[in-house]
This record gives C-alpha cells, sequence and structure tokens, in this order.
C-alpha cells in the first residue's frame, strides 16, 4: 500500500515519486545526527543559542513526523561526549535545552504516547540537566508508542569500552568464559540493550559518523542531506524514508 504526500505546487513524477510511502515497509530504529545548529546561526549574524533553540523547534516536527508515518524507536544525538570541549557558555545553554524542551513538550508527548529514554553516561550531566529528563523518562515509561531515545553525553567508544571492561570482569570472576562472548552478548552490554539497532541512519550537514553508534550501525542504511538541522524539514524526513524503501538489504549475502 501506498500513501502519497502531497504538497500545494505541481510536481513532476519524478518528484511525485520521492514522495510516495510504502507504509507497510516503515525502518523500524531510525537515528539522526543532528548537526549545524551553531554554523546556521552564525551564517544568521546570530549567537549559536540562537541555532540550538532552532534545532530544538525541528526536533518536535520530526519526532510528530516520525509518530505518525509508525516509526518505533527514534534515537536523537543531541550531546556527544566530545562536545564538553566547545565553550563553557555554549555547553550551559545546551544542558538547558532539555529541560526547556520537556517542559514545553512533555503533555503532548504524553497524548501521544511516546515513551522517551535516556541513551548515554549520567555521569558528569548537571543535576537540573539529569532531572528533567528522568522525570521525562519516569511519567512516559509506561507508554507504549513511539519511544525517543535521547542520546545525551553519548559517544560509542567509550560505551564499548566499558562494555569490554564489564564483560572481562565477568570472565575474570568466572560468571562468563570466552566461548559464551559473541555478537548477541556483546549487545547486551550496551546501553542500546533490549532495542533493535537502526535501520536508517539520517544525517545533516557532514557525511561522518562522529562516534555515534559505531557498532549499532554495522548495517544501518545512511543518507546524508546537505542542511544544517534548523532547515531540516518534514519533507526531508519522508525522503529519507522513500530513499531507505528503495535499498535492497542483504546483510552480506547476494
Amino acid at each position: 500500500m501506498l500513501h502519497k504526500f502531497t504538497n500545494r505546487h505541481k510536481q513532476t513524477k519524478t518528484e511525485q515519486s520521492k514522495e510516495e510511502i510504502e507504509l507497510n515497509n516503515i525502518p523500524r530504529h531510525v537515528a539522526i545526527i543532528m548537526d549545524g545548529n551553531g554554523r546556521w546561526a552564525n551564517q544568521r549574524g546570530l549567537p549559536r543559542a540562537a541555532g540550538h533553540r532552532a534545532g530544538m523547534k525541528v526536533v518536535k516536527e520530526i519526532t510528530k513526523a516520525a509518530d505518525e508515518i509508525g516509526v518505533k524507536i527514534l534515537t536523537l544525538y543531541a550531546f556527544s561526549t566530545e562536545n564538553w570541549k566547545r565553550p563553557r557558555e555554549e555547553v550551559d545553554y545546551l544542558m538547558k535545552l532539555p529541560q526547556e524542551y520537556l517542559a514545553t513538550e512533555l503533555d503532548e508527548l504524553n497524548q501521544r504516547n511516546v515513551q522517551v529514554r535516556l541513551l548515554g553516561s549520567e555521569e558528569g550531566l548537571p543535576p537540573h540537566t539529569l532531572q528533567a529528563v528522568k522525570e521525562a523518562v519516569e511519567k512516559t515509561r509506561h507508554n507504549t508508542g513511539l519511544i525517543l531515545n535521547f542520546a545525551l553525553n553519548y559517544g560509542s567508544r567509550s560505551e564499548i569500552v566499558q562494555m569490554v571492561k564489564t564483560v572481562a570482569a565477568k570472565v575474570q570472576r568466572h560468571e562468563l568464559s570466552v566461548d559464551d562472548i559473541d555478537e548477541q552478548l556483546v549487545s547486551q552490554f550496551l546501553q542500546t540493550r533490549g532495542l533493535p539497532d537502526p535501520d536508517l541512519l539520517i544525517r545533516t550537514k557532514e557525511i561522518r559518523l562522529s562516534n555515534f553508534m559505531l557498532w549499532q550501525l554495522a548495517y544501518t542504511e545512511l543518507w546524508f542531506a546537505d542542511v544544517y538541522w534548523p532547515d531540516f524539514t518534514k519533507k526531508h524526513f519522508e525522503e529519507a524514508i522513500h530513499d531507505f524503501q528503495q535499498r535492497a538489504r542483504r546483510y552480506g549475502s547476494i
């Protein structure tokens, strides 16, 4: 079955085909690297904070679009372990955004049956940031719709190192043997345990992974948009979904 998203402007057949999305072939898990807020603001002569605020509005729009189209899990790369290197003023502002976003959007997320989750290390997060996220996680924990997974203070290499330490300690305590270690066991000790790997990764502006879900993205389809995150629209999102649906996912077979 095809669902056709249209706009008010006349479209060519090629443009129309980009808007056709098969509702029975929606990626279950979509991950997004939201990049370019600061540069978007700089191009407009605005403070970088204005770019982050504009990006927060796009989070709302794309979360709604993912929910409506039938995506089950949406993971957003909100703040990496490397982002602590940014100027203190910018980091402080970024740490206020989860509190601001959830204060205004939590009621609607609940109405939409969205479940909020946190991916990343709690260590180092300011108390007000952690409290806001934990409150959202708790208040939505029984929701059964879209899982909105915020990767906050997250770094994939750190995640993998911690997994290795945990498994090595269990082997040392004779709780596991070396022969027990396989891909399934490794996945159980990652922060994404219990979740399927992303089917589709979307990244704005740049063409790199930036230490994001390196294990989990092994067979993920990648889609890059040459726009800054504040300029990313529902139409871009739909185009990424449609493009995903045109690909043959063979996982190494023929």
